[in-house]
């Protein structure tokens, strides 16, 4: 068949249309593009983090103790790029005894820049507060947890492990705690709690736990609020058992920033249980207190072979403080005077030679001991020395 123009046609082809050819440059595009060819960058998907598998539930006065090991991988087994924000999920049972999944929500979720601040010998360790009135405790069923992870919100991990726990009634907390230093170290006293957190009367304390953690230098009379927190330089550790509402603490160190809390406990189907914290009393201990004052000082003058010349040998029972630096010697040429200051220098032995005495004279010598925060001790009882003339 001829065209108009005479040239031959194909009579099984048709006009190839510009629309056509328009989505066949277009699928050749999406093809390319698709292969690496030049455009516009694919981020690459967030990883997931793989499931936390360790999580357990603990009771911890009004709250719940959650441990866990934060995943360090993902789902495909890669090094996590940082460290994943985790959520907290608390929910309940269904009649028949089974976890309810529409139950649960999130109770707490705390950012990856602050899991450091929860985390102690690799574990995350937090503390999910839950009020008496919450109905889930009210229910008086176990209350379920499930933790989760992520780094992008649009991909989080699938949920760990269930967790249960079981929360009983616990002392309110001690609301005052007072803290007083005395030279026989920090003296704490709090008043008995009579009531639950709840409000009910209050079966009887078995006994108190007091505990003790070691502020940050770095933050200055910061207080702290809840633990672990950053502000903690050593963790809050249990330091003694007492069972009535004082405790005296004398195993600290001077100039170190020390915060207390106490803790009631009392009997329940799970055991023994803590109330939540006390109010924090924060101490910084100064040594303020002076050593005694050294005893037995004795004085006997010797006379050397050189005609004119003597020395006065002191000595003294040793003090028994454990920071003391040393002592200083006094002496005097009026009874009742403490005189002028021999030794400069402190003395690390109960003992001196006085060698500059004049013969003919009479003399009355004191001892003081020292610590090493500068304290000094009231003077010893004085010792009286007569420096004779020697024998023609």
């Amino acid at each position: 068949m001829e065209n108009r123009k005479g040239t031959l046609r194909n009579p099984h082809t048709r006009p190839i249309r510009s629309s056509s050819i328009f989505c066949f440059l277009l699928s050749i595009f999406a093809w390319t593009a698709g292969c690496g060819a030049p455009g516009e960058p694919v981020p690459p998907s967030p990883p997931v983090p793989q499931a936390i598998s360790d999580l357990t539930a603990k009771q911890s006065g009004d709250g719940v103790l959650l441990t866990f090991a934060l995943p360090t991988k993902s789902t495909l087994s890669e090094r996590l790029p940082q460290t994943p924000t985790f959520e907290v999920l608390r929910g309940g049972l269904r009649a028949d005894g089974t976890p309810d999944p529409k139950s649960f929500r999130v109770v707490d979720t705390v950012p990856g820049a602050l899991v450091s601040r929860y985390t102690q010998g690799g574990l995350v360790k937090f503390v999910d507060p839950v009020s008496p009135n919450d109905p889930l405790r009210k229910s008086e069923q176990a209350i379920i947890y499930r933790v989760r992870t992520l780094i992008s919100a649009k991909h989080p991990s699938a949920v760990s492990k269930d967790a249960s726990v079981q929360l009983y009634p616990v002392p309110e907390p001690i609301a005052s705690l007072d803290a007083s230093l005395t030279e026989q170290g920090v003296q704490l006293s709090w008043r008995a709690p009579a009531r639950t957190s709840s409000g009910e009367a209050l079966p009887a304390v078995q006994e108190y736990r007091v505990y003790r953690g070691e502020l940050n230098p770095a933050n200055p009379g910061a207080t702290p609020s809840d633990h672990p927190q950053g502000l903690w330089k050593s963790p809050l550790m249990q330091l003694g058992v007492t069972h009535t509402p004082d405790y005296r603490d004398s195993g600290f160190d001077y100039e170190k920033t020390y915060a207390y809390v106490v803790r009631s406990v009392v009997d329940s189907p799970g055991g023994p249980l803590e109330s939540s914290d006390s109010q924090q009393a924060v101490v910084t201990p100064k040594d303020t207190f002076p050593p005694a004052a050294p005893q037995d000082l004795v004085a006997a003058v010797q006379s050397p072979p050189a005609r004119g010349s003597a020395v006065a040998e002191l000595s003294w029972s040793i003090n028994v403080e454990p920071d003391l630096a040393g002592y200083r010697v006094y002496r005097s040429s009026q009874q009742g005077s403490q005189g002028a200051l021999l030794t400069p220098d402190l003395l690390r032995s109960p003992s001196y030679r006085d060698t500059s005495v004049e013969v003919g004279q009479h003399y009355w010598y004191t001892v003081t001991a020292v610590d090493r925060s500068g304290n000094e001790s009231a003077p010893s009882s004085a010792v009286s020395v007569d420096v004779a003339q020697p024998s023609r």
